[in-house]
């Protein structure tokens, strides 16, 4: 790669230094679109990395090297020109690694990340740089559940009707609900998508109602719109006795 030439040019070997020190980074990681990634860099040759800053470059295609951040400690960070606070760094002593963090993955972040090291070096080392693809994810439909009210809630003449979506993707629903096919705003609470343990989102919504509502109605509906489709789940109470 153009990169390696440039950045080999600027060292400086030195000798009776006993082990080289060498910068391992691995050379690829895929992750999707909105996830947060976490690169590695790590100080071989007997080199204790909490004395180094460690610098974060990008190379895009075709795109001359940008200068993502420097970072020595917690306290002692500094991003560069226009970088957004989405990119992160730290340090794991233990295992001699500095780290860059890319939080919210975006297309444009399809790049090669390389680190470096210098003071107190008399010069600068450099990684071989690990190069990060973002795929597209594919689409899920979302999975939905409508239950209706208990017998016990309805005893106390309250009614909750719960509407449970899950296993969709990309992240965003819309949901909305009907009492005999006639749309219903009050009294409904929707929460937002949370990522599941399969990276598949879910969310749910609520439709609370007095028991009188609830019997006075032939047939309650939650609507979930997702990527331009909608699925229809459908309770009637003369069905639930």
């Amino acid at each position: 790669m153009s990169w390696v030439l440039v950045l080999l040019g600027l060292l400086v070997h030195c000798t009776g230094c006993s082990p080289q020190p060498v910068l391992s980074q691995p050379a690829s990681m895929a992750s999707f679109l909105g996830e947060t990634v976490r690169l590695a860099c790590i100080l071989r040759g007997d080199h204790d990395i909490s004395l180094y800053s460690i610098y974060w470059y990008q190379q895009r295609p075709g795109h001359a090297p940008r200068f993502l951040l420097r970072y020595f400690s917690h306290s002692d960070e500094r991003l560069g020109p226009h970088v957004p606070p989405r990119f992160s760094g730290s340090k794991d002593l233990a295992k001699n690694t500095g780290y860059l963090s890319i939080a919210g993955l975006q297309a444009e972040d399809e790049a090669v990340y390389i680190c470096a090291v210098g003071a107190p070096m008399p010069w600068f080392l450099f990684g071989g740089g690990t190069k990060v693809t973002v795929p597209a994810r594919p689409k899920s439909a979302p999975s939905v559940t409508l239950f209706p009210p208990s017998k016990d809630e309805l005893s106390t003449n309250k009614a909750t009707l719960v509407c449970l979506i899950s296993d969709f993707n990309p992240g965003n629903v819309t949901v909305a609900w009907k009492a005999d096919g006639t749309p219903v705003t009050r009294g409904v609470e929707t929460s937002p998508a949370s990522k599941q343990s399969n990276s598949k989102y879910a969310a749910s919504s609520y439709l609370t109602l007095t028991g009188s509502e609830w019997k006075s109605k032939g047939s309650y509906s939650c609507e979930v719109t997702h990527e331009g489709s909608t699925v229809k789940k459908t309770v009637k109470p003369s069905e639930c006795s």
